[in-house]
């Protein structure tokens, strides 16, 4: 371009308005060309003009895209690709300080001696430039301007410490995603912006910040070069970077480039260093602050009149010197260098005969490394393209093979850029006009696949450094929107359609997987939607029945199978106290509703499974040693053995223990209880109560239903088996209500002769002989085992038609042992009768401290006064025999099979007692003496029980009328005289 128009430099700090100010200008001219340092930062001004103009008349030119309609105005270009000669009225060099860039300062140094406007030139940058243009460019008029904000060092912070809406620069791509994934776990997630980004890219990760989804960016140094975002603090994770060839510290006008990116037009800004990096120099820092840089002295530049005779001289033109005092030859650019390797190559030296060819090369060595693959890959496909170019054109089919192979969505964050980079190479040959067929055709499918590959890349980025959720909730929570929260019938809590935990009952159970400023916002905003769905859950559960509600066996409150509460202790063992599981963020009115309904819950269970103990204990007839023993009674909630209140039991009158047997108290020979509270449900509502009341860490659990006997565990107390319903004996413990049926069945063997087990007590057991004997033993039996001849049953006679069978004599018995057979005995060959094995058991209690005076009954013993102190676990009792009515003495001798047990027993009322089946005795006759499940005959000459006895029938006594008045009648009734 010829040097004409206005030159002007506009000068100053970041956040001065500079780039905003360029561009009214070009809009304000018929055409004009801006150049930037960045292909992001020229798509940015690029979206920008057109927003304002229209897309017909602004074009977009940079390495790897190039948009260009037919009526263009105003190009919009990186530096490098900016068009010459085309006579604009405007040109544009924005960070007009890169000249002094090592890598790239050569380009702006040409553009800033050589690019001019028709009408206007102008330079925007640092005002270190200011000698350096002064020198190179006379005539140009100097702007100053001054920074709308001021800039502050915050010294360092903690990441996690690190304030909202700040910047964390790294300076590697390694660095960048470290403090990304810190950031993620800390503060919820972050966008990362890189200069490798593609626009779509980069856009999106902005968008992602500068929308309030994040509250952090974590970036490289492309974030010092006109990217305008709202950054409040800027914290460096570093000072030294990696230029290319070597580490090195950055420049102070390099930290003041970037640190000035903090503060927003008139909003302050703060700067800072983070992790591991020492704090800036007071100098450095007040030279930031400031804005003093030292003036830039050098400025890279490369010759730009190139000789294409040949490579050697090709390469002398772009190595000449220039005795510029303020010009420096730039170092080895690669594209120089894969000019060299390339010329060196012996198959490429016949073919680069021509200016053209090596102007054709000197084009293809600029094609750069988006692929950073090292010199040799790089050089393999430029030898390749070279090819194909002085062959004619770049095969479509093989480029499409080449773009086919990179047109894939799959892989993680590096995966993805790979393939970015491999399209950018691809997207900048079909940019150069005649390397392809149907230009337009290419450029169309490799900015295509760039797009579906920067869409992979951003949804990456945002997957593993970004919380979604986290990101919505927080946008919604900063608009101080109402959010919406939806609970499904699992549980799961959505607030606005993003999971964020469960709701068990009134407990929010916040998804695990949220951490740090994550699950602090995720709870912030659950908290905020489920308010109201607190309350209408708290109304359903006061409403809701009882049948909905359950106890756990540990004491836990269920609704339906949700865990709302849990039994503590409370004033007594009846009456436990509740605590509620609900959020402190539900509020007092929730808490309050749920924790009375769980106690009307828990109080009206209590009331219907001990309703027999709590009336026990409301009446007040009771009086003296039966109301204590009715407080013994509720203590072990309606179960207690008899041997703990063998003196209380004995100091009971029949009067007291009438009392109490109409409560529904039985007392067993050896467990004293309440038959109704042996049930499954009150059993496991005992064994929670009881729990809770001794202060157990675990509680007991209640047996399953239906079992008569369960195993006997030597390392369960056996106050757990009591509470649970069971005595242990031998190897199991059997239900209390079969025992004292067992007990029944027991009184009426001699226990002193010895007496076999009978069907009927192995069927209450359900056990068989060998655990039948076990049983005993832990009963205070001995069982000795033998061996008989196993019987069989007697065939009976057949019988004619019409014939009656006559009657077996009593000596006979159903059961004989088969005949002998005189011939099989004597043949010694003859198999051996079969055999069975029985036991005989004998009461054989333990020895007791004390000599008694013998046994006033069979197997009774006394204690050293010969009265009847406890037994022995097991023994069999004739005084209180289970549940039966109370007797007064007679002097009926029981049928055969032994003496009837001693029982406790009071006057007989007169005229006798009903039987248990309604039907009234005749007058004198024998009262029902069986227990509640009748397994004990009668004796008035029927068969009742289940054994199948036959009781001889009692002789009617005399009907005599007794003299009320004659002291002895009673005596005279007994003796049966009367």
């Amino acid at each position: 371009m010829a040097a004409q128009g206005r030159v002007t430099a506009v000068l100053g700090p970041t956040n001065t308005g500079k780039t905003h100010y360029a561009i009214d200008r070009m809009l304000g001219h018929r055409t004009g060309v801006i150049g930037f340092p960045l292909r992001l930062l020229a798509r940015e001004v690029y979206d920008r003009i057109v927003k304002a103009r229209g897309p017909s008349v602004v074009a977009l030119v940079t390495g790897e895209e190039r948009i260009v309609p037919e009526r263009t105005q105003y190009w919009v270009c990186t530096v490098e690709a900016m068009p010459q000669e085309i006579g604009a009225d405007f040109v544009a060099i924005d960070e007009i300080q890169l000249c002094g860039d090592p890598d790239r300062g050569h380009v702006f140094t040409d553009r800033l001696l050589r690019a001019r406007g028709l009408l206007e030139t102008m330079f925007l940058g640092s005002d270190s430039m200011r000698p350096a243009i002064a020198a190179l460019v006379p005539g140009t008029q100097f702007v100053r301007r001054e920074r709308f904000s001021t800039l502050t060092y915050s010294g360092s912070k903690k990441i996690s410490r690190m304030p909202a809406r700040s910047a964390i620069v790294g300076f590697s791509v390694d660095e960048v995603y470290a403090i990304a994934e810190l950031i993620r776990r800390q503060k919820g997630g972050c966008a990362v912006v890189m200069g490798a980004l593609s626009p779509r890219t980069r856009n999106a990760q902005v968008a992602l910040y500068q929308n309030g989804d994040v509250d952090y960016l974590v970036a490289t140094d492309a974030i010092g070069m006109g990217l305008n975002l709202d950054i409040k603090h800027v914290a460096f994770s570093a000072t030294h970077k990696f230029d290319g060839r070597r580490m090195r510290p950055l420049f102070p006008h390099e930290l003041g480039q970037i640190a000035g990116r903090a503060g927003r037009h008139l909003e302050p800004g703060t700067f800072g260093v983070t992790g591991d990096t020492a704090p800036l120099d007071e100098d450095l820092v007040s030279a930031i602050e400031e804005h003093r840089f030292a003036p830039v002295r050098k400025l890279m530049w490369r010759n730009e009149q190139l000789e294409f005779g040949s490579v050697p001289r090709l390469i002398a033109s772009l190595e000449a010197p220039t005795e510029n005092e303020w010009l420096t030859r730039t170092r080895e650019s690669d594209d120089l260098e894969a000019l060299k390797a390339l010329s060196d190559l012996p198959e490429l030296r016949g073919r680069l005969g021509s200016p053209q060819a090596v102007r054709l090369l000197w084009d293809v060595c600029r094609i750069p490394d988006f692929r950073n693959t090292g010199g040799g890959d790089h050089v393999q496909l430029l030898q390749r393209i070279f090819g194909f170019l002085q062959d004619g054109r770049v095969p479509a089919d093989w480029l499409a093979r080449a773009i086919a192979r990179i047109d894939r969505s799959d892989g993680d964050i590096d995966a993805i850029s790979k393939r970015l980079a491999y399209i950018r190479t691809w997207t900048y040959v079909a940019q150069r006009k005649g390397w392809v067929d149907d230009e337009s055709h290419w450029r169309d499918e490799t900015r295509a696949v760039e797009d579906r590959l920067s869409d992979a890349l951003h949804a990456r980025l945002t997957q593993r450094f970004v919380d979604r959720r986290t990101s919505v909730l927080m946008r919604r929570l900063k608009q101080k929107e109402s959010l919406v929260a939806e609970v499904n019938d699992k549980g799961d809590v959505m607030v606005e359609g993003e999971f964020v935990g469960r709701l068990e009952g009134f407990r929010f159970r916040q998804d695990a997987s949220a951490s740090g400023e994550e699950a602090r916002v995720m709870r912030q905003a659950a908290v905020q939607a489920l308010r109201p769905e607190f309350h209408l859950r708290a109304d359903k559960f006061y409403n809701a029945p009882d049948t909905e509600m359950d106890f756990t066996e540990q004491g836990g409150l269920m609704w339906g199978g949700t865990a709302v509460g849990k039994l503590i202790v409370g004033s007594e063992a009846l009456k436990p106290a509740v605590e509620p599981f609900v959020d402190e963020d539900a509020g007092p009115e929730v808490f309050e509703k749920v924790r009375r309904r769980l106690q009307h819950f828990i109080d009206r269970k209590i009331a219907a499974h001990f309703e027999p103990l709590l009336a026990l204990g409301r009446d007040e007839t009771l009086q003296g040693l039966a109301r204590g023993f009715a407080f013994r009674l509720a203590e072990g909630l309606g179960i207690v053995t008899r041997e703990s209140v063998a003196d209380d039991v004995k100091a009971l009158d029949q009067d007291a223990r009438s009392a109490l047997r109409k409560h529904g108290v039985r007392f067993g020979q050896y467990t004293i209880f309440m038959p109704l509270l042996l049930k499954p449900a009150p059993t496991r509502l005992r064994l929670v109560l009881w729990s809770l009341a001794h202060g157990l860490q675990e509680f007991p659990e209640s047996p399953p239903p239906g079992l008569v006997t369960i195993p006997n565990i030597p390392d369960v107390p056996k106050d757990h088996y009591t509470l649970a319903g069971y005595r242990p004996a031998g190897a199991r413990a059997i239900r209390i209500d079969m025992l004292e049926r067992l007990a029944d069945l027991l009184r009426a063997k001699d226990s002193r002769a010895g007496f076999e087990a009978t069907p009927d007590m192995l069927s209450i057991t359900g056990m068989t002989l060998e655990q039948f004997a076990d049983l005993m033993a832990g009963l205070g039996y001995k069982g000795d085992k033998a061996e008989r001849v196993k019987q069989r049953l007697v065939e009976p006679p057949k019988l004619a038609e019409g014939e009656v069978p006559a009657p077996i004599p009593e000596e006979v018995s159903v059961l004989a042992p088969p005949p002998v057979d005189e011939a099989a005995a004597a043949d010694e060959t003859a198999p051996a009768p079969e055999m069975e094995s029985f036991y005989t058991f004998t009461w054989a209690p333990r020895p007791r401290g004390g000599e008694g005076r013998g046994p006033r009954r069979e197997g009774a013993p006394r204690d050293g006064q010969g009265n009847r102190g406890p037994r022995p676990e097991g023994a069999p009792r004739n005084e209180n025999r289970g549940e039966r009515p109370n007797r007064g003495p007679r002097d009926a001798k029981p049928a055969e099979g032994g003496e009837r047990p001693q029982g406790d027993r009071g006057p007989r009322p007169e005229g006798g007692k009903p039987r248990h089946d309604g039907k009234p005795r005749s007058e004198g006759g024998k009262p029902d003496h069986r227990g509640p499940k009748g397994g004990k005959p009668d004796r008035g000459g029927k068969d009742h029980g289940k054994g199948g006895k036959t009781y001889e029938a009692r002789p009617p006594r005399s009907e005599k009328p007794i003299d009320p008045d004659n002291p002895f009648a009673a005596l005279l009734v007994l003796k049966g005289k009367v």
